[in-house]
């Protein structure tokens, strides 16, 4: 039963039946909105949780201690390509002869050169303009190693940060610490491993701190 502001004890709940009063509606109890919680972060960066690991850092949300896929942009190391050239790699390519080896000689300087490894492809080989192919590492020269091809190799970018080097078809092969490569099959690279290409060209890779 309500009550009208005179104090009457009414039945109807619009207007007072004693003294006619409008009565005031009564409004349902108003149910607050659970409070949202915050988006869980990393416990190591503090970064904001986007699925099973850490974006940034690759912590593990799920306790288990699997390996965690780390973006390559975000591995904080920077790889670099070191051409130079291999004086004794280019004494065992003119013994082992070849149509032209009498015709090459080794260049009596080659300053070494540093090319930044990033992007998803680094190629390796010569520009041509016939082509409109430009190589990140362009090994036109001078001096140009005549053994280069145009397009000699290729290191793909991983998601982990590491690299996979591939030899597409090169006129004369690829080698990798000393073993040549199978034509279109990757092989895993990294810190110290020393390409050869051409008739003296030789490629170390190198990381260090971005």
């Amino acid at each position: 039963m309500a009550t009208c502001p005179q104090g009457h004890a009414s039945g109807a709940d619009d207007y007072c039946d004693v003294c006619g009063t409008q009565l005031a509606p009564t409004s349902p109890p108003r149910s607050e909105p659970a409070p949202q919680s915050a988006p869980a972060s990393c416990p190591v960066c503090r970064t904001p949780r986007a699925g099973h690991f850490c974006e940034v850092c690759g912590h593990d949300y799920t306790g288990t201690g699997a390996p965690a896929p780390i973006p390559a942009h975000v591995t904080g190391v920077r790889w670099e390509a070191v051409t130079a050239a291999d004086r004794a790699y280019y004494e065992k390519v003119i013994a082992e002869g070849g149509p032209d080896a009498g015709s090459v000689a080794f260049p009596p300087y080659c300053p070494q050169r540093s090319f930044a490894l990033s992007g998803e492809q680094v190629r390796i080989g010569r520009r041509s303009r016939a082509r409109n192919l430009a190589p990140e590492i362009d090994l036109t020269g001078p001096p140009e190693d005549p053994g280069v091809s145009h397009l000699h190799a290729v290191l793909l970018a991983q998601p982990d940060g590491s690299w996979l080097l591939v030899d597409p078809g090169s006129s004369n092969g690829t080698q990798l610490n000393g073993r040549p490569l199978t034509v279109n099959v990757p092989v895993r690279v990294g810190a110290g491993d020393r390409i050869h290409v051409g008739a003296w060209t030789v490629i170390t890779l190198r990381e260090g701190a971005p």
